[in-house]
Formats: structure tokens, C-alpha cells, sequence
């Protein structure tokens, strides 16, 4: 099963440039059998850019998962924080295998209905699942 990922553009920059080095989720997938994940630069871009696999996931206090990876973070300090504030949990996705698509797929013209996930969907051929909350 595949996954996509909403991920602002300044994150996807940095994600394609080899800075970023993981992707940082308040909650992680229930369904863990993901082979791949398509990354959906969000607005402005509104487009599917790349690919990714998981070189594993990191779970962890914030403070910790921080020390962790911040240097492959992509992140500042005060922005990582600030998007897990009041959490005891977070989730680091290891970035393997980038591969960035040459044309961007425009998920309105090749998937009927496209909504794009407030952080991440199920992929199921050319649609894109809701994740169960």
C-alpha cells in the first residue's frame, strides 16, 4: 500500500535538496505495510512531485526525537517545536530512495475527486482514501 503525504513546498525543497532528511508526523499511519510514499507539495503547487520510501520511523518525546535528527531535521528549531507543541508524542519518517518525478502529476486531472489530505491518505489505484481518524 502506498500513502500521500501533504507537505508544504519550503519542506519539499528542502526534502529534494538532501537537507531534510525526515518527514515529521503528529500521528503516524495505523496501517504500517507502506511500501511508498508520494509527496503532494501543497499550495500553492497542488501537485504530486516525488516519491519516497521509509527507511524506518522514529517515535519519540519531541525533545528527544529532536535531538536525534536535527541535524537531517530541515526544520528550525523554533518551527519543529512549534508543530508539536503540547504533544508528548512524535514521529519521524526517514526519507531512502527519493526520486523526484521530471513532469509533476496533477492529482485534479488524474484523480476524479481529488481532495488533498489534511496530512495523509491511503492510495488505492487512482483514488486517494481518507485516512480513519
Amino acid at each position: 500500500m502506498d500513502v500521500l503525504l501533504s507537505i508544504k513546498p519550503k519542506y519539499v525543497k528542502s526534502i529534494i535538496e538532501g537537507e531534510k532528511r525526515y518527514e515529521f508526523r503528529k500521528t503516524i499511519f495505523k496501517n504500517r505495510e507502506i511500501n511508498r510514499i508520494y509527496i503532494y507539495s501543497s499550495s500553492p503547487v497542488k501537485k504530486i512531485v516525488g516519491t519516497f520510501e521509509i527507511g524506518g520511523i522514529l517515535e519519540d518525546h519531541p525533545v528527544d526525537l529532536w535531538e536525534n535528527v536535527k541535524e537531517y531535521a530541515g526544520i528550525d528549531y523554533r518551527d519543529f517545536f512549534a508543530y508539536f507543541e503540547g504533544k508528548s508524542r512524535a514521529f519521524a519518517i526517514k526519507i531512502q530512495n527519493l526520486q523526484e518525478f521530471n513532469e509533476p502529476i496533477d492529482p485534479y486531472e488524474t484523480m476524479p475527486g481529488f481532495v488533498p489530505p489534511q496530512s495523509y491518505c491511503y492510495m488505492d489505484g487512482k483514488k486517494c482514501s481518507a485516512a480513519p481518524r
